[in-house]
Order: C-alpha cells, then structure tokens, then sequence
C-alpha cells in the first residue's frame, strides 16, 4: 500500500474520530447532566429517564432517515448535515429554561447523533483495506471513550463549580470544528462506482435488505444492536446516579465513574488487536459475555473495591463490544445498501435505547433493587450474544462489495 493512501486513511480516521469523539462527549455529559438536573429542577426518577429516553427517540429516527439517505446522496454530505444537526442542538440544549424544551432539544441532538455513528462506521469501513478494516473501525470507536473521558473530567470539575449550562456550551463548541474537517474527506471509490451505476429506491432498497439474500443477516443485527443498545443506555446513562444510590455523593460518583471510563480504552485497543485473529463473531461474544457477567456483579457490588472493580470491567467488556459491532454491521451488506442496513439495524436498536433509561426510572420508582434492574442487563446481552452465536456468520477478511 501506498504512503499516500496510509496517510489518506489516517486522515479519514482522524476526521471521523474527532467528529466521533465530540459525540460521545454530549452522551458522556449528559448521564452527569441528568444527575444535576434533577437537583436543578427537582425531577423524579422517571423524568430523568425520560431525558435519556427521548434522546434515543431522535437516534432512532436519524439512523434510519439518515442511513436511508447516506445510499441516496453519499455519506459525506449526510457526515456533515447530522454533524450540523448535533452541534446547533447541542448548543440551543444548554439555554433550555425547562424540561420541556430540553427533550424537544434532545431529540433533534439524538437524530444527528443518531444518524452519524453507523454512516461514518459505514464510510471507514468502505475506505480501508481488507486486512485492517476490522481494527480500524475498532480504533474509530475507541475515540467514543476520549470523548467519555473528557466529558467525565467536564463534569467533575465544571458542574459543581459553574453548572450543567456551561458544561453543554463547552461540548457543543468543539463540534464546529469537526465540520471544517468534514469537508476534506470524500466517499470511498467502492460506493461511488456503485452509486453511479445503480438508483435503487428507498423502498428497493429496505426491500433488498430483509430479501431472502440477507434476511439472516438482518434478524442477527437487529436482535444484537436492540440488546445492546437496550443495556447499554440503561446502565451507562444512569451510572453516576446508581454509583451515588449505593451511597457516594454526587461528586465522589462522578470520580467513580471518570475512573470507570478510562477502563474503556484498553478495551477498545484489545478488541481491536483480536478482531484480525480470532474475528469479528468470536470477539463480539467473548465481550458481550464479559459484559453480562460484570453487569450482573455491579448491580449487586456494595463496597467501593466491588463498585469500582466491576464498574471498570463492565466498562472495559463493554465498549470492546461496541467496537466490534461497529465492525461487525456494515459487513453484511452491499455497497448500495450499506448504509440502509446498518442504519435501520441502528434504529430499531436505538428503540431498546429508548425503554432501557425509561425502564430504570421506572423500576427506581417502583422500589426494584439496582442488582435486581442490573440482572435485567445481563439477560438482554445474553439474548444478544445467542443471536451472534447461531445465526452470526464470520466477516473476516470478507472482500466487501
């Protein structure tokens, strides 16, 4: 391979790393957020879900309209339009005077996120070379516990001291950046060949998907991100909120959980070491499975060594797992319909994203044990990691198409 094209790689990772990375700061804020809203304006339990909930709403819509666009119109323009969707609501989010106005807010800041995560995974999936697709992707995943990282530090040492408003401000301004960089990247040569020759309909194009050809494929990635997605939203979001519920103050549970987020780095970088040797299926179980069992322990963890220790392997399993379904989904399809599959798979999964935070409320309301709602997690990635089991089919080294 060419120095140009290694360069153009690293160029296209970076871009949409960055773009990634100030994603997962927005997300990453918000679990703290919701902690200090509901201080601020003296919410119950299921309101604050509902600010989980909603944002996922808007996911669902835009990985579905934006993934059936990204085959119409290509994935760099919808690269730029969810990015500029996000960042405006972002920065709109951090002048809300009530909860109202705020979920209408964050759910058109869900639909830019929403619709950019599987169409970029998409676009670098399609721009790499067959041996290192897999591990790309991974790493572009690995820029989500950056943004993690940094919307813990954010939160610790912003949110006491000046509010969750200047720490929305200091979130969304970054995002402008990113679309400045947006404009140097271009579609992969495979999709624009094919785009040329091929204009399927939208409705073609859903058709093509549950077809006898892929229908497998997309009963696995539907059960898988709905699973997923489901756990993911309903334990991450309300972390800093079960950490001060086992009995640690607002700002201890926000070191707690800065500490937990670090521990998804090394799992990103593991996962995306293995992805190339054992493939994309093995590592996704071996994963998911290590998040169901840490799950399952830091519901009933009562002491901060137990608190911490699964709370950092729950991390760690659990963002290696997410890199490998990135990895993973834009694999099973053509090019002319990467971005419909991937992207309606997203969706249905951003559903679970939608009853995983509503569901903790709820169930806090109902007086339910946190290890009683954390075993519920781990039921639903074991349903996730059967489906990859038996109805899951290797990608590795596939030629994509």
């Amino acid at each position: 391979m060419s120095s140009v094209k290694q360069i153009s790689e690293r160029k296209l990772l970076g871009v949409a790393g960055l773009a990634w990375l100030f994603d997962a700061m927005d997300v990453g804020m918000l679990s703290f957020i919701i902690a200090a809203l509901g201080a601020d304006w003296k919410l119950d339990a299921a309101q604050m879900g509902w600010i989980g909930s909603v944002s996922s709403i808007g996911m669902a819509v835009g990985a579905f309209v934006f993934g059936l666009t990204a085959d119409r119109i290509g994935r760099k323009n919808v690269l730029i339009l969810t990015l500029l969707v996000f960042s405006i609501g972002a920065g709109l989010s951090a002048l809300a005077t009530g909860l109202t106005i705020f979920l209408i807010l964050r759910f058109i800041i869900g639909m830019g996120l929403g619709g950019e995560l599987p169409v970029a995974s998409t676009l670098v999936s399609e721009s790499v070379a067959t041996e290192k697709r897999g591990r790309t992707v991974v790493l572009l995943e690995s820029f989500w516990a950056g943004g993690w990282i940094i919307a813990a530090l954010i939160s610790y040492f912003i949110i006491p001291s000046f509010g969750w408003r200047i720490a929305l401000l200091v979130g969304a301004l970054p995002a402008f950046y990113a679309i400045y960089l947006r404009w140097n990247i271009h579609d992969s040569a495979n999709y624009v060949a094919k785009a040329e020759k091929e204009k399927p309909t939208v409705l073609q194009n859903i058709s093509t998907v549950w077809s006898k050809n892929y229908v497998r494929q997309t009963v696995m990635l539907w059960i898988l991100w709905f699973c997923v997605v489901f756990s993911y939203y309903g334990m991450f979001l309300w972390l800093p909120n079960v950490v001060s519920l086992k009995g640690f103050s607002m700002v201890k549970s926000f070191g707690y959980v800065l500490i937990m987020t670090i521990a998804q780095l090394p799992g990103y970088f593991t996962a995306a070491w293995l992805i190339e040797k054992w493939g994309r299926k093995w590592v996704l179980i071996v994963y998911l499975f290590g998040t169901a069992v840490f799950a399952y322990f830091f519901g009933y963890a009562s002491t901060l060594p137990m608190v911490l220790t699964s709370g950092i392997l729950l991390s760690f399993f659990n963002l290696g797992a997410w890199g490998a379904l990135y990895a993973y989904s834009p694999e099973q399809y053509p090019a002319v319909v990467r971005g419909t599959g991937t992207g309606m798979a997203a969706a249905f999964g951003r559903i679970g994203g939608i009853f995983g935070p509503l569901l903790v409320g709820y169930l806090l309301v109902q007086k339910v044990s946190i290890g009683g709602i954390f075993t519920i997690f781990c039921l639903s990635i074991i349903v996730g990691i059967l489906a990859v089991l038996f109805l899951g089919h290797e990608t590795k080294n596939k030629e994509l198409v």
